[in-house]
């Protein structure tokens, strides 16, 4: 049973000058992304898949490096677009999240839709695992990545599943019958 993992970058360099997709990793999101190393599970990944924002590539070129395998880039793999608004303090961001899970048929703030969001992640991730093979690592973001969840699953959008403060959580899910084996957990916990 070949499995997926899909894979959230943890913490980020926050620079409001600069455009969201264009931050990378703090020191702890990079400390982070070295102990998921730890993981039993890392030995079984055969391919790494990453969105093409910084923070993504940077968190997958850390499970390549390690593996010794090259990280394929699937630009619509990103987070949901928010360009519009562009950075927002957190408490701003925590609202208008809240509004983008519980209305996902509408352009919150000129955010992509929540339902556009999620056909786009789900329509990806079926293109990378049609082409099969073993197991897989999805690096991405907690957004777009909390939408597969909750379409793996057969649920509404909504907030419930959304991942665990911070950022760097994973799940995974059987690539052939696309049931989720386990829900978010943190990538530097051993489970």
């Amino acid at each position: 049973m070949p499995i997926a993992y899909y894979i959230t970058h943890p913490q980020v360099q926050i620079d409001a000058s600069v455009p969201v997709p264009d931050w990378g990793l703090s020191d702890i999101g990079r400390a982070r992304a070295h102990a998921m190393l730890n993981q039993p599970w890392i030995a079984s990944i055969g391919r790494v898949v990453s969105s093409g924002e910084r923070k993504a590539v940077e968190t997958a070129e850390v499970l390549g490096r390690h593996l010794d395998l090259a990280v394929q880039v699937r630009e619509r793999m990103h987070e949901n677009d928010r360009s519009a608004t562009g950075f927002l303090p957190p408490p701003e961001f925590e609202a208008v999240a809240d509004r983008f899970f519980a209305n996902p048929h509408e352009s919150i703030r000129g955010w992509e839709r929540a339902i556009d969001a999620q056909q786009r992640i789900v329509s990806e991730v079926e293109a990378v695992l049609g082409a099969g093979g073993s197991n897989i690592a999805l690096v991405g973001h907690g957004g777009v990545g909390t939408l597969l969840l909750l379409s793996l699953s057969g649920r509404q959008i909504s907030r419930e599943a959304d991942q665990l403060a911070g950022g760097g959580n994973y799940f995974a899910f059987d690539t052939h019958t696309r049931q989720i084996i386990h829900g978010w957990r943190p990538i530097d916990r051993l489970s």
